[in-house]
């Protein structure tokens, strides 16, 4: 199945939104519409659903950083209905090659750590860990592009 990056438009937002993730990640990633709202009082962010074939399976946040060369992944969601699929991963690599394409070569991200956390995902995509804490006392990932 051909996973793509879709803009959201007016026709698809509600669908978008109506996408979540299990129960027990809720506490690691923000709702898809708090994302797209919080997404539009940023300037340097740029947001897409994650399909297969038609159908809406996720959600993609990323901004460039402050520093040229790199950007950082947001949020990243993949409903609960379509996770485990390869979905994720095949968006994760889309968005590495237009990031690497626009001349990002350090793509950073953060997780909560726990029981329920996508680091094992992330670290097997190639991110690796920077010892560090955000602000918001999240575990900060890092990827060379």
């Amino acid at each position: 199945m051909t996973v793509e990056l879709r803009e959201i438009t007016a026709a698809t937002v509600r669908t978008i939104c109506g996408l979540e993730v299990t129960e027990e990640q809720r506490e690691n990633v923000a709702p898809v519409a708090i994302s797209i709202a919080q997404a539009h009082f940023e300037p340097r962010a740029t947001f897409r659903a994650i399909y297969a074939g038609d159908e809406p399976v996720g959600f993609m946040l990323w901004r460039d950083d402050d520093k040229p060369g790199t950007a950082y992944l947001w949020r990243f969601m993949v409903d609960r209905r379509h996770q485990g699929k390869g979905y994720g991963r095949a968006a994760l690599e889309q968005v590495f090659a237009l990031l690497k394409a626009r001349g990002v070569a350090r793509l950073s991200t953060s997780v909560v750590r726990g029981e329920h956390s996508p680091l094992g995902f992330y670290l097997s995509a190639g991110f690796i860990e920077a010892n560090e804490v955000t602000s918001s006392g999240e575990w900060l990932l890092r990827k060379n592009l």
